[in-house]
């Protein structure tokens, strides 16, 4: 079985609703199961669920006035967030700074291929919603923007 197939079905249980996927093959069986988040803890680790996580708190004066409409970058895959392109990078972008189209606001890593997320709308980044090194799901929110006109 190809590598191509395997991130399909891979691909596959990401965007349904299919927790165990089993196949067998001439002699090849492979078998990818969804576990359920761990709600207990290890004695050397800690898991954070992923309401835990806490979004860096934002400047006063890109407060959002009650009328004001957010739009959301969201994460097209399953993988790890990264902020920067190196761990002593700077990061691509940070609250306060406007964005175009086609500027890449992070990297999300999934199967060892690292993948430019590009914002794909004009305007302020007003919030950074996804903590840097940890894994996001498909469709999470990971930046809120203020459009621009």
């Amino acid at each position: 079985m190809e590598t191509k197939e395997i991130a399909e079905l891979i691909e596959l249980m990401a965007k349904g609703n299919l927790s165990e996927i089993e196949l067998e093959r001439e002699g090849f069986r492979l078998r990818l199961r969804k576990e359920p988040p761990p709600v207990a803890t290890h004695p050397h680790l800690v898991y954070a669920s992923p309401t835990s996580i806490v979004a860096p708190e934002k400047p006063k004066e890109l407060a959002a006035a009650p009328s004001e409409t957010f739009r959301e970058i969201r994460s097209p895959m399953v993988g790890v967030f990264y902020r920067s392109p190196s761990p002593d990078s700077a990061p691509y972008v940070d609250v306060g700074q406007e964005v175009q189209e086609n500027t890449v606001v992070c990297i999300i890593e999934a199967m060892k291929v690292m993948n430019e997320i590009k914002a794909e709308m004009r305007g302020i980044i007003t919030e950074v919603l996804a903590e840097n090194g940890k894994a996001v799901d498909f469709d999470r929110p990971l930046f809120r923007v203020r459009p621009l006109p």
